[in-house]
């Protein structure tokens, strides 16, 4: 059965990808497209309804991002936010003018209840608004069905057309009840029966690989982490022995990972598995470079490499899979969903790969549902909730060059750091947390004599998508207990210290 679909038009906005979490969590699939999709690929893909997401352009500007007016010609319900109700209100012949006062924040609504956008709503309802332009007049047709202080049109309808929009955004935590907007707009309007769980995406993905790959063989980059993990495991469901997967141990791993991911993927999963040792040509590659964009180009630029020598031993490789996720590809007008993909734009990926495709099945999840998938396909726990892990692995937790006797200091550290959070029952609670070697030395006292040694950096934050987080708040028992064995244990470091930065404005890795 074909799963009911909401469509997302991307206009840029900073909470786009926000959306799509929001209407899958009220168990309705969504894809984000570009703004500028054909009308013929959304009668193709005949979705339920569509979003108009919101944007940081005025729709008065001469490149003003704007879809096809057609789509509101289709019958498909429609809902604009912020920028997406000022879109449909300039296309359908209203007005929309630049405030005098702009409005940002949380604000008071006046709404109209009667509406089947508001049900079970009271009069007045607090929203995120952010925005400097307004709607000063609703096109013909439709009616005003939300107010401030200052926005006289924050919110309009067509019942007829099933046409909506709203200057606030429902889909931030900010907004009291928005996800109750969007549900309202899916159940009410759109009519969405709300089916759509993580066990119909493994399985439609599996089927659609299964079809697309046929008797292909395939390449998987497993790294041991969550997400090819899971990729790996979709890919063995849909072609069975037409995958192989190439362990490439750069020697970036945290501490024993590379045995403990070679023990579960040969002892666990039928799965073709071949293990490559290159750490001493990562750290030859990596001498002498300090700038994390050149390690990450440099790091993808080899596993790559590596990828081709190893496909070319084997015999003919069609297809190249990797485990990108949504946040990986988070820029506007990257998130277009499907399944298969004959490019990579993310990660530091060289542009010329000698292979026919490559295949991206997690590209429109987020980790929290990424995991979800892998305990549908019964992959151990152990396994789905390991801490996320960059593909460049250690080589961007470690500031400035990368050496062997960095890496040995960084693996104990982190591993102590590691072992210590799960003593203290916060490993599920805390949702990634490792130790960063910084470039910086320090004087210190260790017995009678001057040190002056690293300084190892602890990092932990608590987020759900990975594109926002706050950084989390670990007992200071803990924090002591690790800051000792790391100065007692770890040779070479002699201070300890507690990123406490959420994410923005620093982001969760160092580099």
């Amino acid at each position: 059965m074909k799963n009911e679909l909401i469509l997302i038009l991307d206009f840029g906005g900073q909470y786009n990808q926000l959306i799509a979490r929001r209407v899958r969590e009220c168990n309705v699939y969504s894809e984000v497209v570009p703004y500028n999709i054909s009308i013929e690929k959304i009668k193709e893909k005949s979705p339920k309804g569509i979003i108009f997401t919101g944007g940081p352009s005025s729709v008065y500007s001469e490149n003003a991002p704007k879809c096809d007016a057609r789509i509101f010609e289709l019958g498909i319900p429609i809902l604009g936010i912020c920028y997406g109700m000022q879109l449909m209100t300039n296309v359908l012949g209203g007005s929309v003018k630049k405030a005098k006062t702009r409005e940002y924040g949380a604000t008071e609504v006046n709404i109209d209840t009667t509406s089947p956008l508001f049900k079970g709503f009271e009069s007045t309802n607090q929203f995120l608004m952010s925005h400097t332009d307004f709607v000063e007049t609703v096109p013909e047709g439709f009616k005003n069905i939300g107010s401030t202080s200052s926005c006289p049109n924050a919110a309009m309808e067509n019942q007829d057309k099933k046409l909506y929009g709203i200057q606030f955004h429902p889909e931030v935590n900010s907004s009291i009840n928005g996800t109750q907007v969007i549900k309202n707009f899916l159940f009410n309007i759109c009519k969405c029966s709300g089916d759509w769980v993580i066990s119909s995406f493994t399985k439609d993905t599996i089927e659609k690989l299964r079809e697309k790959i046929g008797n292909g063989k395939a390449l998987c980059a497993l790294s041991g982490g969550v997400d090819s993990s899971v990729a790996a495991v979709l890919l063995s469901k849909a072609i069975g022995k037409n995958l192989t997967c190439i362990f490439v141990d750069h020697g970036l791993l945290r501490k024993n990972e590379g045995d403990e991911v070679e023990r579960i993927f040969r002892q666990q999963f039928d799965i073709n598995l071949i293990r490559v040792n290159a750490q001493d040509r990562f750290l030859s590659k990596l001498a002498g470079v300090v700038d994390p964009e050149k390690k990450r180009k440099i790091i993808g630029e080899e596993f790559i490499r590596v990828f081709e020598e190893e496909a070319k031993k084997i015999g003919k490789i069609d297809y190249l899979v990797q485990g990108t996720i949504y946040p990986d590809v988070i820029e506007s007008g990257l998130g277009k969903s499907s399944v298969i993909k004959s490019h990579h734009n993310v990660g530091g990926l060289p542009e010329h790969v000698d292979f026919k495709e490559i295949v991206e099945p997690l590209r429109d999840l987020f980790k929290d549902e990424v995991r979800k998938t892998g305990l549908e396909l019964n992959i151990p726990e152990s396994l789905v909730f390991r801490q996320p892990f960059p593909g460049p692995g250690l080589a961007i937790r470690i500031i400035g060059e990368v050496t062997k006797d960095k890496l040995d200091i960084l693996k104990e550290a982190d591993s102590i750091f590691r072992e210590e959070v799960d003593k203290a029952g916060l490993a599920r609670d805390i949702n990634q947390y490792f130790a960063v070697l910084t470039n910086l030395k320090s004087v210190g006292v260790m017995g009678d004599e001057r040190t002056y040694d690293y300084t190892v950096a602890l990092r932990a934050v608590k987020t759900t998508d990975f594109m926002t987080g706050v950084w989390y708040k670990i007992p200071y028992e803990v924090l002591e207990k690790v800051s000792s064995r790391i100065v007692n244990e770890v040779n070479h470091v002699n201070r300890v210290v507690y990123d406490i930065t959420s994410k923005p404005p620093a982001t969760i890795e160092w580099e």
